[in-house]
């Protein structure tokens, strides 16, 4: 990553991570630092597979203007598609993709990137933009290693090390 602002909150995510107290704690922390540091990233949020029915997806913490969409059918949006894909899933333009939930008539893009824990998809980092084509290749990449923080977090128990 050539990004020195994405190196250093993925940095601090890896050192909070080490010891949080739990999942929420690092969800709060990961959408504190994205959003609070990344100014173009307008919503930032978590998405996570529904335990006692995994065909929905979840919201968890966010940052960002409130939305409706609480409760997600895996077949529906950009956040279906990426757990359907089971791959991080970039739009550039929201308008143009027939997928897209509106949330907000600000948002102009959208990237999610899937969280596995295990192997398994777990959930996902679902970040919007007021601006069309703001994510790139750096984006993905910062995105899906925060992923995996999360997804290694998980994995290990969901608690502090």
């Amino acid at each position: 990553m050539s990004n020195p602002i994405f190196e250093d909150i993925l940095s601090d995510i890896q050192r909070f991570s080490a010891n949080a107290k739990d999942l929420p704690a690092l969800q709060q922390f990961c959408v504190g630092q994205i959003a609070d540091r990344l100014p173009s990233y307008n919503w930032t949020g978590f998405y996570m597979l529904d335990p006692g029915d995994e065909s929905f997806l979840v919201l968890g913490p966010f940052r960002g203007a409130p939305t409706e969409h609480v409760r997600i059918p895996v077949t529906e949006g950009i956040c279906g598609a990426a757990v359907a894909q089971g791959e991080t899933v970039i739009v550039a333009d929201v308008s143009a993709d027939p997928r897209y939930l509106s949330c907000s008539i600000e948002t102009k893009s959208e990237i999610v990137a899937p969280i596995r824990a295990a192997g398994k998809i777990v959930g996902e980092i679902d970040i919007d933009s007021h601006s069309i084509n703001a994510f790139g290749p750096e984006d993905r990449r910062f995105l899906e290693q925060c992923a995996q923080v999360v997804g290694e977090f998980i994995a290990e128990g969901g608690h502090a090390r």
